[in-house]
């Protein structure tokens, strides 16, 4: 446990120290950004000595470390507000959609890419790739807009831009973040339904590119485990199909497909910034584009903290559960 704990905090501090120096090092100068380039000379260097940007560079870092320590990310220029108050907003949007979006890779991802590999060659299989391949291939902003003008426009299947019809924005006051949990508690179904409605499409749009994905690899990692002697042996004494391929053949793929399903789940954390442009939704991701588009560093560099963060939690996740599914790595 202590060396579990001490790795996550050397890893932790490699993320700071990242992005501490990324911080530095590009073109952009938060001094401006706050008081903008028109200030007098006097203000500009007020201003810079109230940051701390006089200091040395070590000195900067060991301040930076602390503010983040106590989950100070500074004050957002774009909103006026603390950052950290700012992705406790939008963050869970993001991961709200992120997670059904992670939740149908999975769930549909896996099935396809077995039966792709039992039936290797055949109409199926070929049809699954071709599904892995265009996952891979479309882009984000066009499978979102495409989605939109089919389902939303045309046959009014699901719920347009936004986390909710604007009539119902704001009527749930958020405890979790997460407006489908706050519709819940809050006992306003009506809400849930319609929250719902609008996460469909955006959720689907983010669990094709990971159901892509997951369907390939584990297409990949069961063809390799077909070929293997003990599946033949199996085959051989007259083992059902159905029990050779879940039980003897999915099992040892189960630790693997854990680190395809976290990184999968991570990106869509982290790299969901074209879908939530395209719907309107008040995620990370929109935020760190108008950051970057605002020069905001605070912004900025607490969004990519979070971002980091999550990477290195979803990480250790899943070294436990390697643990737990595979007791040779314990």
């Amino acid at each position: 446990m202590a060396g579990f704990l001490v790795t996550l905090a050397i890893t932790f501090l490699g993320l700071l120290a990242i992005t501490f120096f990324i911080g530095r090092i590009v073109p952009i100068d938060p001094v401006l950004a706050v008081v903008g380039d028109r200030a007098p000379v006097a203000v500009y260097e007020r201003v810079r000595q109230e940051m701390g940007l006089d200091q040395p560079l070590i000195t900067q870092f060991v301040s930076y470390v602390r503010d983040v320590a106590t989950f100070n990310f500074g004050t957002s220029v774009s909103t006026g507000k603390p950052v950290i108050e700012d992705l406790a907003r939008v963050f869970p949007a993001t991961l709200e959609m992120a997670t059904l979006g992670i939740m149908l890779g999975v769930l549909i991802g896996v099935p396809l890419g077995v039966f792709a590999a039992a039936r290797r060659g055949s109409w199926l299989d070929q049809g699954i790739r071709v599904i892995g391949l265009l996952g891979y291939s479309v882009p984000a902003f066009w499978l979102g807009l495409v989605g939109l003008a089919i389902f939303y426009a045309k046959l009014k299947w699901v719920g347009g831009p936004g986390r909710v019809d604007i009539f119902y924005d704001g009527m749930v006051s958020p405890v979790t973040g997460l407006i489908l949990v706050d519709s819940i508690i809050a006992g306003e179904w009506e809400i849930f339904r319609n929250a719902v409605w609008h996460l469909i499409l955006p959720a689907s749009c983010l669990g094709f590119f990971s159901l892509a994905y997951i369907a390939r690899m584990t297409r990949s990692f069961m063809l390799d485990q077909l070929s293997q002697e003990y599946v033949t042996t199996a085959r051989v004494k007259g083992v059902p199909e159905r029990l050779v391929i879940w039980r003897h053949a999915f099992r040892p793929i189960r630790v693997p497909l854990i680190t395809v399903i976290g990184l999968s789940y991570a990106g869509l954390l982290e790299g969901s910034v074209m879908i939530e442009t395209i719907f309107s939704w008040p995620g990370i991701g929109n935020y760190l584009t108008v950051a970057l588009l605002n020069a905001d560093m605070s912004a900025v560099l607490g969004s990519t903290l979070v971002i980091g963060a999550v990477f290195i939690g979803i990480n250790k996740i899943s070294d436990v559960l390697y643990r737990v599914l595979d007791p040779r790595a314990r």
